[in-house]
């Protein structure tokens, strides 16, 4: 398996539908949207991986928000968890731009792909440990694709670490047990690569101060330096 093969898997996953409750809701959602994105016409399916096939660097998320990647296509595109993390990455360098509106708004990532575990929006921002571990074979193909470029991996949250580290285990990478605690700022090496925890970039965490800019950029920008990718100090 090389890199080619990541936009025929973006497309695949586009198409699923293995989980009843999601499916239900992404596309509850697309028919009501919210006020403001009436004029809309919300994507309503599986959000798939968003960045170059040759990336040297992994963003590992939860799962697309109803009214962000939900509604717009693309990972982190479209609400303030995206306007945290695009305006950090183009910070460091690692963006051609620092804001994520829409699909077509030209936003380039240098170096870098964004993902999630579970690529449909679930209901209060909650995935299942079914929907999670259905969905598990999507990341599961990605790591396989990108591994020949792979050099750092960064996981937003606690979430996306547990379901990380099975899939890293399942493409192929040797897992230690027991597995790695997740907390921010750990760094593990991990076969070939190293690993990043981070907090998740949510309003909740953004917003009381848990995690900060300045925070998020540091590990942005040592991962980027791990993956041998130029970045910027700010």
């Amino acid at each position: 398996m090389d890199a080619s093969g990541l936009p025929l898997l973006d497309r695949r996953i586009s198409d699923c539908r293995a989980c009843p409750r999601l499916v239900s809701w992404r596309e509850e959602v697309a028919r009501a949207k919210r006020a403001a994105y009436a004029d809309w016409t919300y994507w309503g399916r599986p959000v798939p991986g968003f960045g170059p096939a040759d990336a040297r660097m992994l963003i590992v998320g939860l799962a697309p928000a109803a009214h962000g990647g939900n509604r717009t296509g693309r990972m982190f595109t479209g609400d303030r968890s995206g306007d945290v993390l695009y305006e950090a990455l183009y910070d460091v360098g690692l963006a051609s731009q620092p804001t994520a509106m829409h699909a077509d708004d030209g936003l380039e990532l240098y170096g870098v792909r964004v993902t999630s575990p579970v690529h449909c929006a679930p209901p209060a921002n909650k995935p299942t440990p079914q929907e999670r571990d259905t969905c598990r074979p999507w990341l599961v193909q990605e790591l396989r694709l990108l591994r020949p470029t792979l050099r750092a991996v960064v996981v937003l949250g606690a979430f996306g670490w547990q379901a990380a580290l099975p899939a890293f285990a399942e493409a192929g990478w040797s897992v230690p047990r027991p597995r790695p605690a997740f907390s921010h700022g750990a760094r593990y090496p991990l076969d070939g690569l190293e690993l990043f925890g981070c907090f998740h970039v949510s309003q909740r965490n953004t917003f009381t101060g848990r995690l900060t800019p300045a925070m998020l950029r540091d590990v942005l920008r040592t991962a980027a330096r791990a993956a041998g990718l130029p970045a910027t100090a700010v």
